[in-house]
């Protein structure tokens, strides 16, 4: 198999509760499946492990060069909106040879939005 040279980190909140983790681990595996030559990895800002800074050397590790962190949270609160940028920001400086790229909460994209609005609306026909 031939190493990748980009991947995409999923980064989540966290929880002790093991359940919660499975279904950002669902939309890792779905990613997995369609593109079998990109890597993906789940990581969390708090209370369950990888957090993003062991997923990025794992990467890195790897030879990976170009990193795609998508932050799957609804809103963008103080963890996404301060804490995430410097993080990032720090890891960049740590990592030097991988191009990191944040992206917006998952929640801010139009797509997503559109997607619940119908789920709800589902629920009442």
């Amino acid at each position: 198999m031939q190493q990748a040279q980009a991947a995409i980190i999923l980064l989540a909140h966290g929880s002790r509760d093991p359940l919660w983790r499975q279904p950002i681990e669902a939309v890792a595996a779905r990613i997995r499946a369609s593109q079998p030559n990109l890597a993906v990895r789940c990581a969390y800002l708090e209370l369950c492990e990888p957090a993003l800074s062991a997923a990025l050397r794992e990467l890195a590790a790897q030879g990976v060069r170009r990193i795609s962190i998508v932050p799957l949270f609804l809103g963008a609160g103080r963890h996404v909106r301060d804490d995430l940028p410097r993080q990032v920001q720090a890891l960049a400086l740590a990592h030097p040879h991988v191009a990191l790229c944040l992206q917006p909460p998952i929640g801010e994209d139009d797509r997503l939005t559109a997607l619940m609005a119908d789920i709800a609306v589902a629920t009442i026909s």
